[in-house]
């Protein structure tokens, strides 16, 4: 017993150590009151491909661990959009959290993508699910790197707690729901801005559900939010959402948000959720930067709570 005991915890601290020496740092900007560093590493659910995530770090984190909040972002983004526009550092500061910004596929030398390439799938279009047609399915597991690879590598790496919740906007808003509904016991409270709530009857989810899932319409359901919600039992996630009503993508040729289905699906299945249609707004980065507090302290607000 005392062997295999020995066995376990030498292999965990194996895999911490791999963990810890696999991360780069390759810059850190200080702004606000903290630091912002860009890291790079070899993620296995990704094909083994090198990939960069940007860590929000408050100067606090220098005596104490902080509980983080996941932002997943949209479509054609990296993980330099949110920090270049969202403005969200001061209110990390003020609400003490960390922020971490992972990109929105695998990037590099053999990633498979559709010829010619488009914005709304392949390269910078992950849809953070996990796939399974043959040409995707051993690089484009966005779903498994964002619940499970980087959490593990963040939380090895980094002053930080196991505590954690979940936000992002458009694609990443559709990835911020379905991976809290998925996962409720791994996140404290979800948010997202105008998030494609009903992928799975719109063009952008169809497109890519059908590439990365195959024809079975079925199998596309697990990474539908107003899917999920209809049937979701688990514990109030303090879900928040924000879309704005001047949003292209909700009122344009094509209603590709959904946010009404959403909401519906939501008050049947009597699950709490916050959903604000805010006067005006579109979808670009002057909305979220607008809301961008609102959501850090409501997550801060159960984050902390838990501590």
């Amino acid at each position: 017993l005392k062997l295999n005991l020995f066995s376990r915890v030498g292999r965990a601290a194996c895999t911490v150590a791999e963990e810890m020496a696999a991360m780069t740092v390759k810059s850190a900007t200080r702004v606000a009151q903290g630091m912002l560093k860009r890291c790079e590493f070899t993620a296995r659910s990704l094909g083994n491909t090198q990939t960069i995530f940007a860590a929000y770090l408050p100067d606090v984190t220098e005596f104490k661990k902080l509980p983080v909040v996941y932002w997943l972002s949209g479509l054609t983004c990296t993980d330099e959009n949110f920090s270049q526009k969202a403005g969200a550092f001061q209110a990390a500061c003020d609400n003490q959290v960390v922020l971490v910004m992972p990109d929105t596929s695998p990037r590099g030398d053999g990633v498979p993508d559709e010829d010619p390439h488009t914005y709304d799938f392949g390269i910078g279009a992950g849809f953070y699910l996990n796939a399974t047609t043959d040409k995707y399915k051993t690089h484009y597991n966005m779903y498994d790197f964002v619940v499970k690879e980087l959490p593990a590598l963040v939380e090895a790496n980094l002053p930080v707690t196991d505590k954690r919740a979940i936000s992002g906007h458009s694609m990443g808003g559709h990835g911020a729901l379905t991976i809290g509904l998925k996962n409720p016991e791994r996140y404290s409270s979800v948010s997202a801005f105008a998030p494609i709530c009903n992928p799975t009857k719109v063009p952008w989810g169809q497109k890519a559900f059908k590439f990365y899932l195959g024809s079975d319409e079925q199998s596309w359901k697990q990474y539908d939010a107003t899917e999920l919600i209809s049937e979701y039992k688990g514990k109030d996630l303090h879900i928040l959402c924000d879309c704005g009503t001047a949003d292209n993508f909700l009122v344009g040729d094509v209603n590709q948000l959904q946010p009404l289905a959403f909401m519906e699906a939501a008050q049947k299945a009597k699950v709490p959720v916050t959903f604000r249609m805010q006067a005006g707004y579109d979808h670009s980065y002057y909305f979220m930067s607008t809301f961008i507090r609102e959501h850090l302290e409501h997550h801060a607000r159960f984050l902390h709570a838990q501590i």
